[in-house]
């Protein structure tokens, strides 16, 4: 499935970070590296737009993380956890993800998924019809349609080592490897 990534190619990366968090995290009880994804996304080619898109909560504890991730060159987008009667609680960028990178595609060569998420199944394939669409996700935990209507995948979980920071799950515990400001909301 692998294709040629040039060096003239204009790329949008579009990250659905709770999801990459809580594969992370549920996988290998860890981190998420989002230099390293970022890098092996783009693949040298031209960034044009890297979006991180994610949730905040009430004590703003995740605005670190956010400043981390602008210092990386990713653009964040953020919206509250919304939390309904009786404790149900929701948190996920799908639609305004979609909406992103329908609006950037026509200034785009590449659009690259980061995010295991079923539910963007008829977004790639939509997309697909004027741009090449790529993915990033932990093969684990991704829907395995999503990695087959993609024009390439990378699986996060080929090399843990490089994608993750912090500890990995081992005889199934976890090594604490700090808080992540993102915890709140599911997916």
């Amino acid at each position: 499935m692998a294709i040629i990534k040039q060096k003239s190619q204009r790329v949008g990366v579009f990250i659905d970070t709770q999801n990459l968090y809580h594969s992370a995290r549920n996988l290998y009880g860890a981190k998420v590296n989002f230099g390293a994804i970022l890098s092996d996304a783009v693949a040298g080619r031209n960034l044009v737009r890297a979006i991180a898109y994610l949730i905040t909560t009430e004590g703003g504890e995740e605005r670190g993380f956010f400043e981390a991730l602008e210092k990386l060159g990713i653009e964040t987008k953020t919206k509250d956890l919304q939390i309904f009667f009786g404790g149900a609680m929701k948190a996920d960028w799908d639609v305004g993800i979609a909406v992103d990178a329908i609006k950037l595609a026509p200034k785009l060569d590449a659009i690259v998924l980061v995010s295991g998420d079923g539910d963007y199944i008829p977004l790639v394939e939509y997309l697909k019809a004027t741009t090449q669409v790529e993915l990033v996700a932990f093969g684990k935990s991704c829907s395995s349609k999503l990695k087959e209507v993609v024009d390439d995948f990378i699986d996060l979980g080929a090399d843990p080592k490089r994608y993750l920071l912090g500890g990995q799950k081992t005889g199934g515990h976890k090594r604490q490897g700090g808080t992540n400001p993102e915890t709140s909301g599911k997916k």
